[in-house]
Parts: structure tokens; C-alpha cells; sequence
């Protein structure tokens, strides 16, 4: 957390997103897409590129199909021929690379056969090439460059590949600055398509840039992609270690691994399996394994490695598939009538807390996971990010494929981590499947809270929690709050209630004091009749009242 960051540049590129976006989504991508390289300087670097050996797969506008509804789809895309006359790991150094290199010699490892390697810098954080010469590189076409296609999130495109990849580039002008993996997760659309990349056997890694570090600022966390501590160039260690790592599965396991879509979790199982801090199956099934955001010097390359060489095709582990069957949490909550529902993606689900109410609960169920070799399955629910006395969960069966989950509310905590203290309001819970030989990757269940508002509950005459008060003024207070889920209001609310505890009122205190009784609309009925969110300020929105009942 002392380490002087270097910066990450601004991104743009984001056009193609733009028409399904919010107003606040719109204005930023606009202000980002201003920014233009001209094509020449960039053929000038492609033709001035060295070659290293590896064949270069050539993405042009017309080689792209879109289909309705989804991403656009690479056809005809033909990989080069691995050409194994060269060194698998050729200038890799350390014990992982050289494993690598006995492997391969020895014609246990499957190699860089049909991977290619997505650099989405413009070359400002790649993957040297003299590390695997045989690893086949993505070249995009003039015309996807000059319409930013080649730059920033992945997402847009779904190529007939095993892919890893990477953008040390991070969002840093305009109304909500944020790194790219928060951005995936903020913005509409996104999710799913970070989804549909992690099923095609896509893996990229980005920078947190400045949303990890004494403050945990993601809503969040997902298996999808691997986020690296700090900025430009945090990226580059992990992308060795899961080429690596790709590297050395047997080849029928890597073809099984390929065909079911399974190649981005087992690899991600294997890294967090495999970290520095993890040294038992019990400390897998806790947060030290999942954080949202992986510090390098705690990755174990040549343990990784290893366990994908010793991985046999009908030992891969599955991908775990989740649905919510019940919940209270609503389309419409809070004074603004927002959707607590950020996120519902086949591996992760994203709430946020809106509604006035201590305690909150979910039934989940990961029924619709199945193992690739027919094995039976037992699932293992944990509490990775919280404070777990806070957090029960209940399975619903013997095998623990559904489970009831219900939290209370949480205030900011602290969370102890190995690259030190951090401050958090997001609550994680881990789903894992084992089948007897391997447990599997997480899916991740995320509720987060906003901190940003002062609340005050208390024990009421019938031992339950109730709400006292809620101070919305995070303006007033000189506090940071998300400009893409949340807002601030200068009042603060008391509940007026009957004697059975209902709401029915609202003591509102403004910032001169002076306090009067306004009405209260339940959650999830037309609260915009009496607010609406004013984003003139978009950095910093606010909620106004109509005056209209």
C-alpha cells in the first residue's frame, strides 16, 4: 500500500456500449471517447513490432459476426500452427518455467496450441514476447482500432480461442473514475458479458487502480476475471503464471478443459488454490483464497504449475451454476426507488442494500451445476468477506446444493489481509462444488452496503432491531460515494411509527436544522413521485424532493 503506483492512462473505446447506458454512463463515455489515436502512429507500431517467433492472428471487421443479443463472434479465425521447434517458455525465468520446460520436453504438456494472447494496452502492458514464442498474439484490424474495438474491457468480442489477456488501463477522467473491472460491474450489460468470456475460456487480468487500497471500493466480487494490486504493470505477473499454467495441462486435459467451457475456472481454481497463504483445503473454503483483488508477491507459479500437469482429464473440477430462488430484496427500494439488484450472472450474483430494514435474506440455489465427468456433488457455502456473526446460512438439502441466506445489516468494517488493513461494506459468500477429487472455483454472492449514510439501529420494546435514524448527507459529511448506484441527500430522517412498529412518517432534519414531518412511501411503491436524483454535479448526484405527493 506504500508503493509509489505508476499511472494508469485514460481509456476510451467504450462507443460501442454507449446507447445502453444511463444518462451519467453516457456523458462519461462520450467525454472518453473524445480521445482518438490516429491510425497511423498505431500501423507504425504494429508493422515496427518485433517478431519473436510466434504466429499473429489477424482480427478484421469482417471476420466478426453479431449475433442478436450478444457479443460479436470471431468466424473463420484460423490460429497458426504451434511451432514446437521453439522453447515453450524461451527467456521465463524461476522454478515454474522450468518445470514447464521439463514438461514439454518430455511431452507431458499440451503447450500454446490454439491460445492466443489479447494485449488490450496498445502495447503499454503486454506480455513479452521472448517469454513464450510460442504463444500466438492477437493483431486487430485498422478499422476495429480506429473504433476502439482493440482497447480497454474486454467484452465485445468472443473469439473461437482459449484467450488470456489484458488492459493496464484504467478509467480516470470524467464524472465516475474507476478501473475497468469496477466498471464492468457498475455499468448495465456488462456483467453478463464478462460472464459469456469467463464460459468461452477467456481470462483477462486488470489493474485495480486506486479502488483497493485503504478502501475496498468494489460492490462486488466475481470469479470472471483476475484483478492485480496497483496500477500499470500489476497485470504482467499473473498473465505469466496463467500462460504457464495453461501451458502445462496434459493435452487431453486441456481439450476437455477447452470443450466444456471449463478452461477460465479450473485456472482460477488453481491460482487461488495455489497462493502463498494457502496451505490447506479448509483455508480454500475461506476469504484468504477469494479476495476481490490479488496482491502478486503471493502467487505460487511453479505450484501452479505443477497441479495443472498433475491434472487428469476426468478429475477437472465444474463451474458453479447459481440462481436465486427467493429474496426480499426489491426492483425498487429507498427513498429514490432504485433496483437493489445489481447483478445476476450464472457465477455471480450482486446485491445493494437500499432498503430501511436490519435484516435481509436470499434462498439461493446451485442445482443447475453439474460435473463434467457424471461425478455426484457436494457444496460447501462460505462466508468469505463480512463479518460472519452477522451472516447465517442455512442449507436446504444434504448435498447443500440450495441454501437460505440471511445477513443483518452491516456498517463499514475492517478487514485484515496479508498486504494489510482495509475498509469494506461489502458482504462475500462463496459457493463451491467438490466431486470428490477437486473442489471447484467460487461463485460469489455479494451484498453490498452503502457507507456512506449514517444509520442508527436499535434494539425496539419487542427485542428486534429498528431503524433510528438515517443521515443521507454524505455531501455535507465530505464523503466519497459511487456516482453509478448511489446518492446524497442534505436531511436526515427519523422513522415516525405506530405502535406496531410500522413506519408512517418521516421526521426530516435539514443541515440549518430546522425539521418537519414529510410522508413515507413503502419500498417498491412510486417513490419518484415524491424525489427524483438531480445529476447536474454527475460526480456527486443528489436527491431532491418534488413536493408532488
Amino acid at each position: 500500500m506504500g508503493r509509489r503506483k505508476r499511472e494508469c492512462p485514460d481509456i476510451h473505446g467504450f462507443r460501442t456500449w454507449s446507447r445502453a447506458v444511463t444518462p451519467l454512463m453516457d456523458r462519461m463515455i462520450s467525454n472518453l471517447c473524445s480521445l482518438r489515436i490516429p491510425a497511423a502512429p498505431v500501423l507504425l507500431l504494429l508493422l515496427a513490432s518485433p517478431s519473436f517467433g510466434a504466429g499473429e492472428v489477424v482480427l478484421n471487421e469482417r471476420s466478426l459476426l453479431k449475433l442478436p443479443g450478444g457479443p460479436r463472434t470471431a468466424v473463420q479465425l484460423a490460429l497458426p500452427a504451434e511451432d514446437r521447434s521453439l522453447v515453450v517458455a524461451g527467456e521465463a525465468g524461476g522454478e515454474a518455467a522450468d518445470l514447464l520446460r521439463r514438461l514439454d520436453a518430455d511431452g507431458k504438456a499440451h503447450g500454446f496450441s490454439g491460445v492466443l494472447y489479447d494485449n488490450r494496452d496498445r502495447g503499454h502492458s503486454q506480455l513479452d514476447p521472448a517469454l513464450f514464442p510460442r504463444l500466438a498474439r492477437l493483431v486487430y484490424g485498422m478499422e476495429l482500432i480506429a473504433d476502439g474495438a482493440d482497447y480497454g474491457l474486454a467484452g465485445g468480442i468472443v473469439l473461437p480461442a482459449v484467450v488470456i489477456g489484458n488492459s493496464s488501463t484504467a478509467i480516470t477522467g470524467g464524472p465516475a473514475p474507476r478501473s475497468l473491472p469496477r466498471f464492468a460491474m457498475t455499468a448495465p450489460g456488462l456483467p453478463d458479458a464478462q460472464a459469456r468470456l469467463y464460459r468461452a475460456n477467456h481470462l483477462y487480468v486488470y489493474p485495480e487502480h486506486r479502488d483497493h487500497d485503504e478502501i475496498d471500493r468494489f460492490p462486488a466480487n466475481w470469479p470472471y476475471m483476475i484483478v492485480s494490486q496497483g496500477s500499470s504493470g500489476s497485470d504482467r505477473p499473473f498473465l505469466e503464471a496463467i500462460a504457464m499454467t495453461i501451458a502445462a495441462f496434459p493435452p487431453d486435459t486441456f481439450v476437455r478443459l477447452r470443450d466444456e467451457g471449463l478452461m477460465a475456472p479450473t485456472v482460477q481454481m488453481i491460482l487461488r488454490r495455489h497462493l502463498a497463504t494457502v496451505n490447506s483445503p479448509d483455508d480454500y473454503l475461506s476469504g484468504i483464497a477469494h479476495p476481490v483483488v490479488f496482491d502478486a508477491a503471493l502467487l505460487s507459479p511453479e505450484r501452479m504449475v505443477a497441479a495443472a500437469a498433475g491434472m487428469a482429464p476426468d478429475g477437472i473440477p465444474p463451474m458453479v451454476r447459481i440462481d436465486v430462488i427467493e429474496e426480499d430484496f426489491r426492483n425498487a427500494a429507498g427513498l429514490a426507488a432504485l433496483d437493489e439488484r445489481l447483478f445476476d450472472t450464472p457465477s455471480a450474483i450482486a446485491r445493494v442494500w437500499r432498503d430501511h430494514a436490519w435484516e435481509r435474506h436470499l434462498t439461493v440455489s446451485a442445482g443447475a451445476t453439474s460435473d463434467p465427468n457424471g461425478r455426484p456433488l457436494t457444496f460447501s457455502w462460505r462466508v468469505l468477506t463480512g463479518e460472519a456473526d452477522r451472516v447465517e446460512i442455512t442449507p436446504l438439502d444434504r448435498e447443500g446444493r440450495s441454501a437460505r441466506v440471511r445477513l443483518t445489516w452491516h456498517d463499514a468494517f475492517t478487514t485484515n489481509r496479508p498486504d494489510g488493513p482495509r475498509e469494506s461494506s461489502r458482504v462475500d459468500i462463496g459457493v463451491f462444488a467438490h466431486n470428490g477429487v477437486v473442489d471447484s472455483a467460487p461463485a460469489i454472492i455479494s451484498i453490498s452496503f452503502p457507507d456512506h449514510q449514517r444509520r442508527v439501529y436499535e434494539l425496539s420494546g419487542d427485542g428486534t432491531m429498528e431503524l433510528r435514524s438515517v443521515d443521507y448527507d454524505a455531501v455535507g459529511r465530505r464523503l466519497d460515494y459511487d456516482p453509478m448506484l448511489h446518492w446524497s441527500a442534505p436531511w436526515t430522517d427519523r422513522p415516525v411509527r405506530d405502535n406496531a412498529g410500522t413506519i408512517l412518517a418521516w421526521e426530516r432534519t435539514g443541515r440549518d436544522g430546522g425539521t418537519r414531518t414529510v410522508p413515507h412511501v413503502a419500498d417498491g411503491n412510486p417513490a419518484p413521485l415524491l424525489y427524483r436524483i438531480d445529476r447536474t454535479r454527475p460526480h456527486q448526484p443528489v436527491l431532491l424532493e418534488t413536493g408532488r405527493p
